[in-house]
């Protein structure tokens, strides 16, 4: 299931189907590489027929972090275990709730009171046994920044928004992609920092010769290739997103100059993007959701500011629109956390395949009009590895474990993590 994204909003170039590009009766073994076995193709032909074998081998060498295991990080274990990763590693230290029943689907009544990793990671198991799913009961805090070097992605769901600014250094110095998610009701959000991260687009030669150039603040063509194929000239074209941090893209970081050029895009932009600005902020500043009326008072405040400093027409920030977040926060509904958690999941293969535009770098849902518009939110000045001037370092081990610090921002310290 996939979200609308309105028609004024970049769209993402997508790749030929392969079935398109492949004759009649040609199989995918003939360009297999070496470890992927016939019953492998077997189990994922659809998948390999749609992004090709070599990105299929790319899925299934990857090790995946999952951090908290609530019902969107089910929806995204259920996709990424599904499409034949090379393992899953869940880390969370709760334990299972009454309240976990309403929207998760790994767990039943009889999980109450055991860990909520080790209670998911047996039914999670069934769906591809091929998969090596790991269950860490421990708390994420005590992991030390090295910890998530480890892995080719890691995902964090449902947390605090420093937890996700400290988890997001690490692996930065790490050189990791990243992603962060919550979702509360009707209501979510998906945030990635792939620092730079290139991606192959293949499309037919056109009369217009593509040249190598800067096509956005955050998108360059860094290379072209040709090649003929069925009689047609196609292009190949290399294209290099750069990425800022969750610090900054959660607040501070303004729209894109096309949104700020234009009143039209800019009432269309959704005030759920203020409002989850706005949660961020308070519970940076209280450790917890708002809930008494002064709490609310406050809430409203903050989302008026955000709203403001990014622009935005104050008439799109109605009364009712905060009324109905608020009344949401804190709650789990499945059909939104299958469309977030499908979209993330969707998100991280196209990542490792490598074969389309990924996430740019903020993604709102809003259930009350079912659209998930993307929004680039970034600060001026360099971006990528540029925002990281350590980051060199670490590969040669320059960076003391659990003791970091990026750009002057707090450091990473595990041990005040609250999740």
């Amino acid at each position: 299931m996939n979200a609308n994204i309105p028609s004024d909003l970049p769209v993402r170039e997508q790749v030929p189907n392969i079935m398109e590009a492949t004759t009649a009766g040609a199989t995918a073994s003939a360009a297999t590489p070496v470890g992927i076995s016939a019953d492998e193709i077997a189990l994922y032909d659809r998948q390999i027929r749609l992004w090709g074998v070599q990105a299929q081998e790319k899925i299934r060498n990857a090790n995946i972090l999952l951090i908290s295991m609530k019902a969107l990080a089910n929806e995204i274990a259920k996709n990424l275990v599904l499409a034949g990763i090379h393992s899953l590693t869940i880390v969370d230290h709760e334990l299972v709730t009454e309240a976990d029943l309403g929207a998760q689907f790994f767990i039943t009544q009889a999980d109450i009171g055991l860990n909520r990793a080790e209670a998911a990671a047996p039914q999670i198991r069934k769906l591809n046994p091929r998969v090596n799913v790991i269950a860490d009961p421990s708390d994420i805090r005590s992991k030390g920044s090295d910890y998530f070097g480890g892995f080719d992605v890691v995902i964090a769901t449902d947390l605090q928004p420093t937890n996700l600014s400290l988890i997001n250094t690490a692996t930065r110095l790490g050189q990791r992609p990243f992603y962060a998610a919550g979702v509360h009701g009707f209501y979510g959000f998906i945030f990635s920092d792939l620092i730079e991260h290139q991606y192959l687009v293949e499309r037919e030669k056109s009369n217009r010769p593509t040249v190598l150039e800067k096509e956005t603040q955050t998108r360059s063509i860094v290379d072209v290739k040709d090649k003929k194929e069925g009689g047609k000239h196609i292009e190949l074209v290399t294209k290099r997103e750069l990425y800022s941090t969750w610090l900054l893209a959660s607040d501070g970081a303004n729209l894109p100059d096309e949104f700020l050029k234009s009143r039209r895009r800019l009432k269309a932009v959704t005030p759920i993007l203020s409002c989850f600005r706005a949660l961020w902020a308070f519970v940076d500043d209280q450790g917890r959701l708002p809930s008494t009326a002064e709490d609310l008072k406050q809430f409203t405040i903050l989302a008026t500011q955000k709203h403001k400093a990014l622009g935005l027409p104050e008439e799109t920030l109605r009364s009712e629109v905060l009324r109905k977040f608020l009344q949401n926060l804190g709650s789990e509904i499945a059909p939104v956390t299958a469309v977030l958690g499908g979209q993330l999941a969707q998100d991280v293969i196209n990542v490792l395949g490598a074969r389309q535009q990924p996430i740019q770098n903020m993604v709102i849902f809003d259930g009350d009009s079912m659209e998930a518009p993307m929004f680039a939110l970034h600060p001026d000045g360099d971006l990528g590895s540029g925002l990281l001037p350590l980051s060199t370092g670490v590969e040669n081990g320059l960076i003391p474990n659990g003791d970091i610090a990026l750009n002057g921002v707090v450091p990473f310290q595990p041990d005040i993590i609250q999740v």
